[in-house]
């Protein structure tokens, strides 16, 4: 009798147990379900997972290409600086690889480093100025998927058959890591006969017209010639205008040949990054001569403050082109702006101003400090020829490489 006793209230013991645990199960599941109505949990953003691609990414793509196949391509840095709501994408390592398949059919989203009231303020497709139309889809299709593009400008004689842009393209092909940036060169042309011979040779080109303005920009320029200045000019607006549509881009000038990667020298910090002619030794010394016939702008509020800035002084300075207007103005935009402003070092991205003797360091090769499109397409040739002798030769042999001196643009600037 005793032992039943016992086997009796052990049961009931076991049984009280097992009530209990799936009492306490069951409150355990309705207070996870309720989490988030009661603000006990809190879904994660995509800035909480550092090692993952957040769902902003997947809008990076691009959309159709223009190729059938898939471009496989490292991730090109986008400059930024820490601590910014500005620069949440700077946590993809600067090497990340990334795959863009041409048929994708999402589209490029809207930065977030842009305010709320800059994106309300942006223009869509349906709304674009009759200067700027078709802008916006033309960087969509050449911008990587860090939405950023490379610019340079050309007028017919600059994109004549054996002329500049077709220097400039071939130092893509045969540069060292260059041809996978050639997709994601935008050539602007100034004129009708420039996109036609554009669209000739190279997959992303893009027909500026300005309404209202009388100029033939197809002639060759004089430098300083008032056609001249309108066009370098017109430049700056259309560089403002990627900016505001969230985009960065690598302006370049035509006359400049690509041999290696530049980004790979665009630091995070900067928001411009850009050329030198005359360089202290120092990137951030605001001493150094800039050239902006090389920079790299990252889309945010202080580097379209400073394209407005800097358009807005023409008038200041008449007979002036943009680059000696920049330096006058750097420092005034730096301190008012909080503008963050880089030089290239010329050992790496180089002119005919001064550049470094080292092939196995020379990034790109500028034909500045020359007069006349037939002195730089003689020089530039030779730049081209020396590169191709440098690639060819062996390993041991690259350090006593040299470079031809560029003889026909020093004449020039002799006899000018």
């Amino acid at each position: 009798m005793g032992k039943l006793v016992v086997a009796e209230a052990t049961a009931r013991q076991v049984a009280a147990f097992v009530l209990g645990a799936v009492a306490a199960l069951t409150v355990v599941m309705l207070v996870q379900y309720r989490a988030p109505a009661a603000g006990l949990s809190r879904a994660r953003t995509p800035g909480h997972f550092s090692g993952l691609r957040s769902s902003s990414d997947d809008q990076h793509h691009r959309p159709n290409g223009t190729t059938a196949r898939a471009h496989v391509h490292q991730a090109l840095p986008v400059a930024g600086g820490p601590g910014r709501d500005d620069d949440h994408h700077l946590h993809r390592p600067a090497n990340a690889t990334t795959i863009t398949k041409p048929n994708s059919t999402s589209t490029h989203a809207a930065p977030s480093h842009l305010s709320s009231t800059h994106r309300r303020r942006q223009k869509g497709p349906k709304e674009e100025s009759a200067e700027f139309r078709g802008l916006a889809a033309a960087v969509a299709r050449a911008a990587t998927d860090d939405r950023t593009v490379i610019i340079t400008c050309v007028n017919q004689a600059w994109a004549a058959p054996g002329s500049l842009l077709d220097l400039f393209l071939e130092s893509f092909r045969i540069g060292d890591g260059t041809a996978r940036l050639l997709p994601h060169v935008l050539v602007v042309a100034m004129d009708p006969g420039a996109h036609s011979r554009c669209l000739a040779v190279h997959q992303h080109c893009y027909h500026y017209t300005i309404p209202g303005l009388n100029i033939d920009f197809a002639a060759l320029k004089y430098f300083l010639s008032k056609d001249y200045l309108e066009l370098v000019w017109s430049k700056l607006k259309l560089q403002r205008r990627i900016l505001e549509l969230g985009y960065g881009f690598l302006f370049t000038d035509v006359d400049i040949m690509w041999l290696r990667d530049p980004f790979k020298h665009v630091t995070a910090y900067a928001d411009m990054t850009v050329s030198s002619d005359v360089y202290f030794g120092d990137p951030d010394n605001l001493d150094n001569f800039p050239n902006t016939g090389f920079f790299h702008v990252k889309p945010n509020a202080r580097t379209i403050a400073m394209t407005k800035l800097w358009h807005g002084a023409r008038g200041k300075y008449p007979g002036a082109n943009e680059q000696p207007v920049f330096n006058m103005m750097k420092k005034r935009m730096v301190k008012k702006l909080g503008l963050r402003v880089q030089y290239l070092d010329p050992v790496y991205v180089g002119g005919f101003c001064r550049y470094g003797k080292d092939l196995g360091k020379i990034v790109t090769m500028h034909a500045n400090c020359c007069v006349g499109i037939d002195n730089k397409i003689r020089d530039l040739k030779g730049v081209l020829d020396d590169w191709k002798n440098y690639t060819r030769l062996p390993h041991w042999e690259k350090h006593r490489a040299k470079w031809t001196v560029p003889g026909a643009c020093i004449r020039a600037e002799k006899q000018a």
